[in-house]
């Protein structure tokens, strides 16, 4: 049985998610346009800069800083923020970002996995069309980015990941 073209794209992204760097959670994105896959990005400190686990801490987990919350102190740029750096805006309007996410100790994917709310500024700012997210080895989540336009978060105070 050939698997659907969604879950193709998604296999990708979590095969790219095993180059990331973090101890609390990683993540693979794939940008796809046209059928063309035009970037891919893990979670993983900035060029030069020491990785959580060549350092062997995560300041946020040592904090217990909860989900979502003070991203400021993480050493990581997000897979969000890697893919779309990474290509061009011209390639990535209407373009589709294939997002899943899996817990660094145990494997498990990530519950209710969404883009931060500094992700979703720049997927906005991007151009991409739609975020795929991966619930299950075979279930998904499909955003609208449209919907993050319209339901503008920075205005409830409510932030997301």
């Amino acid at each position: 049985m050939r698997t659907d073209k969604i879950n193709y794209y998604l296999d990708i992204a979590e095969t790219v998610l095993e180059r990331g760097t973090c101890l609390r959670r990683n993540y693979g994105a794939i940008i796809v346009n046209n059928d063309q896959i035009i970037s891919t990005g893990y979670v993983g400190a900035p060029r030069g800069r020491k990785n959580c686990i060549d350092m062997g801490i995560c300041v946020r987990e040592s904090l217990k800083v909860p989900r979502g919350e003070r991203y400021e102190l993480c050493r990581s740029v997000h897979a969000e923020q890697n893919a779309i750096i990474h290509a061009s805006r011209d390639s990535m309007i209407g373009a589709t970002l294939y997002l899943v996410g899996k817990d660094a100790k145990t494997g498990a994917y990530v519950e209710n996995a969404s883009a931060c709310s500094m992700c979703k500024r720049m997927i906005i700012n991007a151009g991409i069309e739609k975020v795929i997210i991966r619930n299950s080895k075979n279930k998904y989540t499909v955003v609208n980015v449209q919907d993050w336009i319209d339901n503008d978060e920075s205005l409830e105070g409510s932030f997301g990941y």
